[in-house]
């Protein structure tokens, strides 16, 4: 696809992060590569520097030329980040160069993340294959507001010289309505089957939160099954009978507990995306953020051993969400079920006895399949 005015190039940076971050990632962009070349793609792809080894080696967490590269990005395709791994880290640094911040200025409200088994690994997973067979479903995640950005928060002091954490859980209406009507279009486009999973039994914004989506589904989406689910049973329905989701849509901290909850269904975190998007630009086109759910896991960072797949399947989501081909996206996951068929394993997928692939290994074999 031939870039021009109208149609302009897809500017997507690639921060690799921390970890193993740069590992996967760069699997991840093989593959992106591969895909843009064969579908005639028009994106234009920079990578940046970005993390906490930056930070040791220039004093940024996220350098100048990183920012820049940010404002103009249409998508990010991302690694992990080790938010553990900060001492010494001015306050100011550590804020301006956070994930949390990242998100906030691309201004990203719905996180994606598609939950779904391989038959080829239901020896993996420790769930029944019964139980696992059919699972299909996505996470719909709010990613703007909740108490990851409520105020205030912080660790004080209390008149007795006692320290106390601070968190507050809040949301407007106006945050709540825009995710769950993302949700209910993604349910749509699906089975048609909507949970909104809260706690609206003990807190406030849950009460709210249940309030806002039932007068949404009246007045828009009445075609859509709704249920409404309290966040501790959805954690036990997610094991007994994950057949019965289809779109879970939550808030920013259940819908973080929960999903990676869900990665045992899969059999590994390693194997999980994301997709964080943005309102729609003018354009038609939504700014997001691609990032495999796993985080930078510095115990096995270096060894060539990471699995490369949540990253590469973010990859397929960068393809169906921003670059817009819903071909070249289904075309990837498929080579991806391909090479796990065929017998390809990471070391956190494979059964004793099982050959073991490294990382670039792992990336090999989906680019064979393509």
């Amino acid at each position: 696809m031939t870039a021009s005015a109208a149609n302009p190039p897809l500017n997507v940076l690639v921060l690799g992060g921390d970890g193993i971050g740069p590992e996967v990632t760069a699997q991840a962009l093989r593959v992106l590569r591969h895909m843009q070349a064969k579908h005639d793609l028009a994106m234009r792809i920079e990578e940046l520097p970005y993390g906490n080894a930056t930070w040791r080696a220039t004093g940024h967490l996220m350098p100048p030329e990183t920012h820049a590269a940010v404002d103009r990005a249409d998508a990010v395709l991302f690694g992990a980040v080790d938010s553990l791994d900060r001492t010494g880290m001015p306050a100011e640094e550590r804020a301006r160069g956070s994930l949390l911040s990242l998100r906030k200025r691309l201004g990203l409200f719905a996180n994606l993340r598609p939950v779904r088994t391989e038959r080829a690994l239901d020896e993996v997973s420790p769930f029944k294959p019964r139980t696992l067979a059919g699972v299909d479903l996505c996470f719909v995640r709010e990613l703007s507001g909740g108490v990851y950005y409520g105020q205030p928060r912080g660790i004080e002091r209390d008149a007795d010289g006692r320290r106390r954490g601070v968190n507050t859980h809040i949301y407007d209406e106006d945050q709540i309505i825009r995710a769950a009507r993302f949700a209910f279009a993604l349910a749509r486009g699906r089975r048609g089957v909507l949970t909104s999973v809260d706690k609206a039994n003990v807190m406030e914004a849950g009460a709210l939160w249940r309030q806002v989506v039932t007068a949404l589904h009246q007045d828009e989406f009445r075609d859509v099954r709704l249920d409404h689910m309290l966040a501790d049973t959805c954690a036990l329905m997610l094991n007994r009978d994950p057949k019965r989701f289809d779109v879970i849509l939550t808030d920013n901290l259940f819908g973080d507990l929960l999903s990676d909850a869900a990665a045992g269904l899969a059999g590994s975190l390693g194997l999980l995306p994301s997709a964080s998007l943005s309102a729609p630009r003018p354009d038609g086109r939504r700014r997001a953020l691609y990032e495999p759910v796993h985080g930078s896991a510095p115990d096995i960072a270096g060894k060539g051993i990471a699995n490369p797949l949540a990253a590469i399947l973010s990859a397929a989501q960068l393809l169906r969400w921003s670059a817009g081909s819903e071909a070249a996206a289904a075309e990837l996951e498929r080579a991806v079920t391909a090479a796990l068929e065929d017998g390809a394993r990471t070391a956190d997928i494979a059964l004793p006895g099982e050959a073991v692939l490294g990382t670039a290994a792992m990336g090999d074999a989906v680019l064979a399949r393509l």
